[in-house]
């Protein structure tokens, strides 16, 4: 009888990539990420959003397992809303900041995700955490995903406090732009989320619009 075929391939781990980030300014936050979704070698998704909301005033960026970060965030966004009700006020940003860490921490040998979360609340205006493996770090900016190690120079010489909404918003895209550029699991489109007291607005830069830079 012929021997079975290898098949390590079944049972190995399979990369993914992506490129996530979130900054504060003046009077609030951006959020964004790329759009390409990739599993190993293969593009399985092109566009997926990943800045997700969590509630009208709170969103996160995804990296890691789509279907894990996907899960996390159905759960946070439920817990968030029923928060909401029961408080009898839009809930803080730690609020969900804190449920996405004690789940992350509980089921940290089965998820695999890692969520940056920004937002803006009456009690301490814009702000931005990272939660990997049930952490919660409040930072002025922070990125995440495969590309964010091509840009990690770039963000810490571009950043400054205090930046108004135009410069933020430059500093996110060109941050994505850059990652997307060198980092082959992230691509696609940019999407950007800008949040303030006044509420959310999104936005989506395609083709021409994404910053170009030096290639040789």
């Amino acid at each position: 009888m012929d021997e079975a075929p290898d098949s390590e391939w079944i049972t190995a781990e399979i990369s993914t990539g992506t490129t996530i980030i979130a900054a504060e300014f003046d009077g609030g936050v951006v959020i964004g990420s790329d759009s390409r979704v990739t599993a190993g070698e293969a593009i399985v998704n092109r566009v997926m959003d990943k800045v997700c909301r969590l509630h009208d005033k709170i969103y996160c960026s995804l990296s890691g397992s789509a279907a894990d970060a996907q899960a996390i965030v159905d759960i946070i966004s439920y817990q968030m809303e029923l928060h909401g009700v029961h408080m009898g006020q839009p809930p803080l940003v730690r609020a969900a900041v804190t449920c996405v860490k004690d789940l992350c921490y509980k089921y940290k040998e089965e998820l695999s995700a890692h969520l940056l979360i920004a937002g803006w609340d009456h009690k301490y205006g814009g702000q931005v955490y990272g939660t990997l493996g049930g952490m919660m770090i409040r930072q002025q900016f922070a990125i995440g995903g495969s590309g964010s190690s091509y840009i990690y120079g770039f963000a810490d010489s571009t950043f400054k406090p205090g930046m108004t909404k135009e410069e933020c918003l430059k500093f996110a895209k060109c941050a994505l732009a850059l990652a997307m550029n060198r980092d082959g699991s992230s691509g696609g489109v940019i999407y950007l989320v800008t949040i303030t007291s006044k509420g959310a607005e999104d936005m989506i830069i395609t083709g021409k619009d994404i910053p170009q830079f030096y290639e040789d």
